[in-house]
């Protein structure tokens, strides 16, 4: 019988009560995932693992394998606790995919059976796959092919091509947050790693307007879609704000070595009010330390002070190729970028800006009203499953 299993791993590290509402949360993502692609399933709760039944067992991995507070799946043979009977599936296993000649392992672990050990159990199923292959030979170190074997109390799971999971936290399990989304590599991948550590995420996308590339908001709009597939079945809402009247006044009335500044304490005083005009916990940037003007030490430190609200920057200390890693691997990067410039940023932008300056410019352009004026031109865009929705 083939049967899908889910591994956890950070989860079973809490109280029980904790974990419990964990797990419990896991399992309402992954149904609500599964559901999203019409996939029936029903699950079995074990000690340390979550096995799922369905008509498609891979297509359930497959989908289960984007949910977030999972380690691992895997499409696993469950068979008895009979030793004979494991190594037998184990060999018709090994049979798809270990090539003549090749190098192989059995990986084998147990849990709550007495009796027999895990290098017995992997040196008794290593037998009959060396006599059943017996071009193929046994190497614990750089093996070509793996065939895993758990046994536990409810019977053996054999499988040989477990899928990467994201790991962290179920996503819902962390509190709501308000993520800065461009149309940028970074700030996609802050609001995936807040995703990840189990927040659940509203985007906020500033519109420059004709301030803003032709490419800038679509793109924006590609990467909230993208995301909102990582929470599967799930609305994931991205607030749109016409900003072009902030930059109409710091164009006309800034000084221009500020704009950046100017620009980054704007995002950071609108999303303080939207965080808590929303009852949102947290206001999440992409920032990572040095990479731009803007994000030089003095000036992080002078932007910070426009934020009101607890303020997160889950990419200060990654490095663009670590950022560039995460962005393939979760969909974000686009090979080709398109029009995404600024016609507001200076030629010579200040690199150490001074609160006091900055806050006498910000009186010159008029921050809070352009704030407060900014709340009112505010839209909704849903994401759902990886696409924009009406």
């Amino acid at each position: 019988m083939d049967v899908v299993m889910i591994r956890y791993g950070e989860l079973f590290l809490k109280s029980e009560p904790v974990k419990r509402h964990f797990i419990q949360t896991l399992t309402r993502n992954i149904s609500k995932a599964l559901q999203s692609t019409g996939l029936s399933h029903h699950f079995e709760f074990h000690r340390g693992r979550l096995l799922i039944h369905g008509d498609d067992p891979l297509q359930i991995a497959t989908v289960a394998a984007r949910v977030f507070g999972i380690v691992e799946v895997a499409v696993c043979h469950q068979t008895s606790l009979s030793l004979d009977e494991i190594a037998t599936e184990a060999a018709r296993t090994a049979a798809k995919r270990l090539s003549r000649g090749a190098r192989f392992a059995v990986r084998a672990r147990r849990q709550g059976v007495s009796g027999i050990t895990s290098q017995e159990i992997a040196a008794g199923v290593g037998s009959v796959l060396c006599d059943a292959y017996p071009h193929s030979r046994v190497d614990l170190s750089h093996p070509e092919y793996e065939v895993f074997i758990e046994v536990r109390d409810f019977g053996a799971l054999i499988y040989d091509e477990p899928l990467p999971a994201p790991k962290g936290l179920p996503w819902g399990t962390q509190g709501r947050v308000l993520s800065l989304l461009s149309a940028g590599i970074d700030s996609p991948v802050a609001t995936w790693l807040m995703m990840k550590r189990g927040c659940e995420v509203t985007s906020l996308h500033i519109d420059g307007g004709a301030y803003a590339g032709r490419d800038v908001r679509p793109t924006a709009e590609r990467h909230h879609a993208v995301l909102s597939g990582w929470c599967a079945g799930f609305p994931m809402e991205l607030l749109v704000v016409d900003a072009e009247p902030f930059y109409d006044a710091i164009m006309k009335k800034g000084p221009a070595r500020y704009r950046c500044v100017l620009c980054k304490r704007f995002m950071l005083g609108l999303g303080s009010a939207i965080v808590k005009d929303r009852s949102f916990e947290a206001l999440v940037t992409g920032d990572s330390l040095g990479q731009v003007a803007s994000q030089t030490l003095t000036n992080m430190a002078t932007i910070s002070e426009a934020a009101t609200v607890p303020l997160l920057r889950p990419l200060i200390g990654f490095d663009k190729e670590e950022v560039v890693g995460i962005a393939r691997n979760i969909g974000t990067f686009d090979t080709t970028q398109g029009d995404l410039a600024c016609q507001a940023v200076p030629r010579t932008p200040a690199t150490a800006a001074r609160s006091k300056e900055i806050r006498e410019a910000e009186d010159l352009v008029g921050m809070n009203e352009l704030i407060s004026g900014a709340m009112d031109r505010l839209s909704i865009i849903q994401g759902l499953n990886g696409k924009i929705v009406p």
